[in-house]
């Protein structure tokens, strides 16, 4: 699969979630990414009023997560953080089903879980909000996958998202095939986790994802541009 830099950059969530990460470092990064062209930047949600105010009139979206990144905290909890991101300006929002729920077939909990998140942020952003659920596809098995992805798209998530990085390992592309499978064509599919170079991108592109979170969007663009060079 071949892709321009500039085409590329627009499929990658850029992604700042280090523990670690404090106020300057995030304004730094922010600064530094803004107006590379990535569809959006993910940051900690401290930082996500920091995000939204640095990129008023750009095409980057401001992203931030909820619930992660374990996502066993309460639905009331997970939606009114989901609401006040979008209050802060957050046009995106990654959040973590509840793993343990999923796993024991609690199908109605997951449900209501991911649906209160979707309310909350479409109530907030007047129908304009993005829902993002991520799975912890590492932590399931195949026939998981596919039951985790239904139950996003029935409660009305945009997209359904491989990993947190913080789990025992990141996106594959058996896991991308599996999701996109499951959700269709219209749903969106985010691999992320463990993509830090440009072949490994491209694989999950090819296989069916349509967004890469990655800490290292800027790194792989440089690899993208290098190969369009003659």
């Amino acid at each position: 699969m071949r892709m321009d830099a500039a085409a590329l950059a627009s499929r990658i969530d850029q992604t700042l979630l280090a523990p670690t990460t404090g106020f300057g470092e995030g304004k730094r990064w922010i600064e530094a990414n803004h107006d590379v062209g990535f569809a959006s930047l993910c940051v900690a949600p401290f930082l996500a009023a920091i995000a939204a105010q640095q990129l008023v009139g750009s095409t980057t979206k401001a992203c931030s997560v909820v619930a992660f990144p374990f996502g066993y905290a309460m639905s009331e909890s997970k939606a009114e953080e989901a609401r006040r991101l979008v209050a802060l300006g957050c046009e995106e929002i990654d959040m973590v089903i509840n793993v343990a729920a999923l796993l024991e077939g609690e199908n109605a909990f997951v449900h209501r879980d991911i649906g209160a998140v979707v309310a909350a942020v479409e109530r907030e952003s007047g129908g304009g909000g993005v829902v993002k659920v991520i799975l912890e596809t590492a932590l399931l098995e195949n026939r998981d996958i596919e039951r985790g992805c239904h139950l996003a798209v029935e409660a009305g998530a945009s997209f359904v998202k491989t990993s947190t990085g913080f789990g025992p390992r990141g996106a594959s592309v058996e896991d991308v095939q599996i999701m996109r499978a499951a959700v269709g064509p219209d749903i969106g599919v985010k691999a992320a986790g463990g993509i830090r170079d440009l072949d490994t991108a491209l694989a999950m592109l090819e296989a069916g994802a349509t967004r890469i979170g990655t800490s290292a969007g800027d790194a792989i663009l440089a690899e993208a541009r290098g190969r369009e060079t003659p």
